[in-house]
């Protein structure tokens, strides 16, 4: 019998140009309701971002993003997001199949999580979290 995966699918990152009228856009156009802002670093460069509250039970999240040293997404503009049981084990199939590895992997008990970067074959960046209990 097949092991059951204990990872899922858990939120979606749009990177933006002018992240307040974005924000604007998407909250009235879809009716999302703002859950944080968050100011934090990947890969070393300073990012500011607006999570959603998920638009129903079981959900995904919705995530915008800014590259603060970047004026106009050019490319990667959607950052995968996997929550999982185990970020070091889903890192490693990441690396074992091909993956680089961006930024390790790091508790962020501030906001209840271990999180790490890899990118795909093509160079797609996903962002791995962990809940911390």
């Amino acid at each position: 019998m097949a092991e059951v995966s204990t990872d899922h699918f858990g939120f979606t990152k749009l990177l933006v140009r002018d992240m307040e009228a974005c924000a604007q856009f998407y909250t009235s156009v879809c009716g999302l309701v703002e859950l944080a802002r968050v100011d934090s670093e990947i890969g070393g460069r300073a990012i500011s971002e607006i999570m959603y509250h998920p638009t129903g039970e079981g959900a995904a999240t919705f995530v915008l993003l800014k590259f603060e040293d970047q004026a106009s997404p050019v490319s990667n503009e959607v950052i995968v997001g996997f929550q999982t049981a185990d970020v070091d084990a889903f890192v490693e199939r990441a690396l074992q199949a091909g993956g680089k590895l961006v930024d390790p992997v790091k508790d962020l008990p501030e906001h209840g999580v271990r999180v790490g970067f890899v990118s795909d074959i093509e160079g797609h960046l996903i962002e791995v979290v962990e809940l911390l209990s």
